[in-house]
């Protein structure tokens, strides 16, 4: 056996003299090996080491680790002899220690945690996206400042990569880690909305759901904020990473209110972040929090509540009957879009199409029903083909609320989550100087006829984010770490079935080829899991904005503990 053994080193030494990888990344140029890696040992087709079948199953790369399951035949690096997988999983074995050299710090410094023998750790790793499921090494349940402070000291000291979890919406399950083994620091237990009516600015708590700060700063003051309809979507990455709200158009972002936040650093300091404290760091969390730190506390400025909103919505039958006529009514929504005597801030709509031929608008109106149907209405009908019934209706702010969440309640549970769906989605930011052009309405309208064949159920949902009087474009990335400021569209494409990846992938590959003088970016909110790191801070944050954050991340977490697969530094 020893000789066997001996062998087989001779055999992956001469190979490659592979290197166990010591940053999740495998095969690529650096050629590293998942065995023994303490990401677990399989290398997936994106290249990242892991052991679910996210990254042992279809498309691993047998030639940077083992394949079929974290355990299962291993294979040597750029050759096809095989050698024991033992060989190389006795040499290093960091993932128990590390593992352990955190929970041990955890438990001296008595900072709550569960670890995957917990009765309590399937639920608390269980993610949004059940698509991607990863397995933490440690799960922190901080209830103070301190324990954040601490769990961070005892990660870092024990070489885990640690990423916080707000509500665990990331599309990416990057809230989880982005693969296996990482510290995930649950802001749960942070649950504070405290509105100060002075003021209008609210202290909102790390782990706090949208739904439960609409209602807070509603109920304690009838103030409001920019933010998703998804209730049960956390503030941390929503907030951090833009924020859109039916009212962005006229207010901003969600990121656009936050006038400070409470930060814990890498190296275990608590610090406030603000336009005049550690402003740097203001300035970075707002795009790429996940990457510097862990947000503890929000300070947010609120505004009054609407007394009314405008509800509206237009559906059409048959636009997906022939391509021209899917071309051309795209065309005139974008038309409408670009009128400034049509539109103003005061008005937020999105496009909303699917597999099944639905195609319809739907949106708000900060001004009187009157106002709407006098001015607005007949426009969007206007060079359109015949509409089905149209809704134009009056609400309150709070269930104006209620009604866009889709739910009987915008309140969620404090404790015990539960809803996940199973997807892969996409996005595709569109820049307002170019817009759609017919060519690339074709191609995606083409492309979408093939859903039905491939299995695939999927939707888009189109919103506008420019048009004249637009607020979230009047500001530039020298306000915050966020490249999305020149957008007319921003597209979320959302696809479920078997073969999901690859059509949405090519749905979104159709539009960019066919419209190959424009420059199409992504929105952080719906983060890629397909793309490797260098793609992502391209699209996400363009080459000048992703060097002054690389800057920022050198100063602040030198050893790159705030970690996912597309995090600053990856």
């Amino acid at each position: 056996m020893k000789s066997l053994s001996f062998l087989a080193v001779g055999l992956f030494s001469g190979a490659l003299a592979a290197t166990v990888s010591q940053d999740a990344t495998c095969g690529g140029t650096n050629k590293y090996t998942c065995l023994g890696s303490q990401f677990g040992n399989c290398c997936s087709s994106a290249g990242w080491c892991g052991s679910t079948t996210a990254y042992c199953g279809t498309g691993c790369q047998s030639g940077f680790g083992n394949c079929g399951s974290n355990n299962g035949p291993s294979s040597t690096v750029a050759s096809s002899t095989k050698a024991p997988s033992s060989t190389k999983a006795s040499s290093a074995t960091p993932a128990p220690s590390a593992s352990g050299s955190a929970t041990q710090c955890l438990s001296d410094k008595k900072v709550p945690y569960k670890v995957s023998a917990d009765a309590a750790y399937a639920q608390l790793a269980e993610p949004y996206n059940l698509r991607l499921p990863y397995k933490p090494a440690v799960i922190v349940l901080p209830t103070t400042n301190q324990h954040v402070q601490d769990a961070v000291v005892c990660g870092g000291k024990a070489g885990l990569k640690i990423q916080a979890k707000s509500g665990g919406h990331s599309y990416a399950s990057f809230s989880s880690g982005g693969k296996d083994g990482s510290m995930v620091i649950d802001l749960e237990p942070f649950q504070t909305v405290a509105l100060d009516k002075t003021s209008g600015v609210v202290q909102v708590g790390g782990g706090v759901r949208l739904g439960n700060l609409a209602d807070g700063i509603y109920t304690q003051g009838k103030r409001a904020l920019s933010h998703g309809t998804c209730p049960g979507v956390g503030v941390g990455g929503h907030a951090t990473h833009g924020g859109y709200s039916h009212t962005s158009r006229s207010w901003g972002l969600a990121m656009d209110a936050i006038t400070a936040a409470d930060v814990v650093l890498a190296n275990g300091t608590l610090v406030k972040a603000s336009s005049s404290q550690n402003s740097e760091i203001y300035w970075g969390i707002r795009g790429a929090a996940e990457s510097l730190g862990v947000i503890t506390t929000f300070y947010m400025q609120t505004r009054a509540a609407p007394e009314s909103v405008t509800y509206f919505a237009i559906p059409w039958t048959g636009i997906f009957n022939s391509k021209a006529t899917f071309t051309n009514s795209f065309l005139r929504l974008q038309e409408i879009a670009r009128n400034s005597s049509i539109i103003d801030d005061r008005i937020s709509f999105g496009v909303y199409v699917d597999n099944y031929g639905t195609f319809s608008l739907s949106g708000a109106f900060f001004g009187s029903v009157s106002e709407f149907n006098s001015k607005i209405k007949g426009e969007f009908l206007r060079n359109m083909p015949t509409s089905g019934e149209v809704t134009v209706k009056p609400y309150s702010w709070y269930d104006y609320l209620i009604l866009v969440a889709g739910k009987d309640s915008i309140k969620e549970p404090l404790t015990g989550y539960s809803e996940h769906d199973t997807f892969f989605a996409k996005s595709l930011t569109v820049p307002e100087k170019d817009g759609l052009s017919s060519a690339a309405l074709d191609a995606f309208y083409t492309y979408s006829q093939t859903a039905s064949s491939k299995s695939v159920e999927f939707y888009s949902i189109i919103n506008l984010y420019g048009g004249p009087g637009s607020t979230i474009n009047k500001k530039d990335t020298n306000f915050a770490a966020y490249a999305d400021r020149d957008s007319l569209w921003v597209f979320q494409n959302y696809g479920q079935g078997a073969n999901t990846v690859s059509f949405m992938n090519g749905l979104q590959d159709a539009v960019i080829k066919a419209q190959p003088q424009t420059q199409f970016g992504a929105y952080l909110n719906y983060v890629d899991p397909s793309y490797d790191a260098a793609t992502a801070h391209k699209l996400y944050y363009g080459d000048a904005l992703y060097a002054r954050l690389l800057a920022l991340k050198k100063a602040v977490d030198p050893k790159n503990v705030f970690w996912n697969p597309q995090s600053i530094g990856a």
